[in-house]
């Protein structure tokens, strides 16, 4: 007979646990969906942590201009000189950042490298390597994020900024002993 401050109770629970669940349904639809995750915190390419390291690629030899570098790595497709160029404006357009990215270039005529890029060959093409895909590895070797030839150019800058701004330049001393 006497349901006032009992339904009361219940429903002061009830409420109590939906404060506590929902953040957890709104995390979990964000990940699962999709749903309100601001642009300003997603990345152009595509995540490639399937990808072997970049010492287990099949390659006719790799350089690194120095040891904390970040390496931008296209396969080039016959006759590639548009996308070098392409990329070779990217690695311009960093500024002083600059410095902290390598470009490889896979394929294409050795001779006709640009200033700063190196230049191997596949002793086989692997079946995840794309004609014309551009690959950003970090400073260990490690596949982060992969573009295909419909990238917008300002997109991949802007993923090298941000990825640069985020692993911030080793210190002076700490680069000298390596």
């Amino acid at each position: 007979m006497f349901k006032g401050p009992d339904a009361r109770g219940r429903f002061k629970l009830l409420a109590l646990f939906a404060i506590f669940a929902m953040p957890m349904a709104m995390a979990w639809a964000m990940v699962e969906w999709r749903l309100w995750i601001p642009d300003e915190r997603t990345a152009h390419g595509r995540l490639q942590a399937d990808l072997p390291m970049m010492s287990d690629w099949p390659l006719s030899g790799t350089d690194q201009q120095g040891p904390d570098d970040w390496l931008m790595v296209f396969d080039c497709r016959a006759p590639c000189d548009a996308e070098a160029d392409r990329w070779w404006r990217v690695h311009r357009a960093l500024g002083r950042d600059a410095h902290r990215v390598s470009r490889l270039r896979i394929g294409g005529a050795p001779g006709a490298s640009l200033p700063g890029e190196n230049v191997v060959g596949w002793q086989a093409r692997p079946d995840w390597a794309q004609p014309g895909n551009l690959w950003l590895l970090d400073p260990e070797g490690r596949p982060v994020l992969s573009y295909g030839t419909e990238v917008e150019t300002s997109h991949v800058l802007e993923d090298i900024e941000r990825l640069l701004e985020l692993n911030p330049e080793p210190p002076m001393a700490r680069r000298d002993e390596a």
